[in-house]
């Protein structure tokens, strides 16, 4: 069952042909970039509940929603664990994996019952370095879903920083939020 968490329902190399086919991320793709990226992923379930990964677990896996939802938790040092993202179908989540940071930033937990597409983020650098071209084509279009991703965040951090600062209704100023 490799490395994967012991949770894991199923871990199977799979012929990601159909599922790539409905994932944007890949859309577009050539045969050959195609035929590079599908020995790298596998595939998993999880039911509604499972821990994907927690907050400081090492950063070995990259997961991409193909259904389901996953939600991301950030526990500050100084406070509860905060939702801070809902990741839906062709979302990602693990992002740590790919950057080679030591351990996740964050933690994820499956939402609903949930599939994904999984790939070591080492895999995903050796790509970078053995087939740059296909390597820089997914890098940057993962990239782009994680920019999407913290723009959202970024609303729901504030509203959380608002609430927690008795604002209530009220907007604070700053450069993005003039009043």
């Amino acid at each position: 069952m490799d490395d994967y968490r012991s949770s894991l329902k199923e871990y199977t190399t799979i012929d990601p042909s159909d599922i790539f086919g409905s994932l944007s991320l890949f859309q577009g793709l050539s045969p050959a970039q195609l035929a590079d990226l599908r020995p790298l992923f596998r595939f998993c379930q999880e039911p509604m509940g499972v821990l994907i990964f927690e907050q400081g677990d090492p950063a070995e896996h990259l997961y991409i929603v193909v259904d389901g939802e996953a939600v991301i938790r950030y526990k500050p040092e100084d406070g509860p664990a905060i939702i801070v993202a809902r990741v839906m179908v062709g979302g990602v989540v693990g992002w740590s994996s790919a950057l080679g940071s030591p351990t996740y930033s964050s933690g994820a937990v499956c939402h609903t019952d949930c599939k994904f597409l999984c790939v070591r983020g080492r895999d995903l650098r050796d790509l970078c370095v053995n087939k740059p071209e296909t390597g820089t084509v997914i890098l940057e279009r993962l990239a782009a879903v994680v920019a999407e991703r913290l723009r959202n965040t970024h609303a729901s951090v504030l509203a959380l920083l608002e609430q927690g600062m008795g604002v209530n209704g009220k907007k604070l100023q700053g450069p993005n939020n003039p009043v």
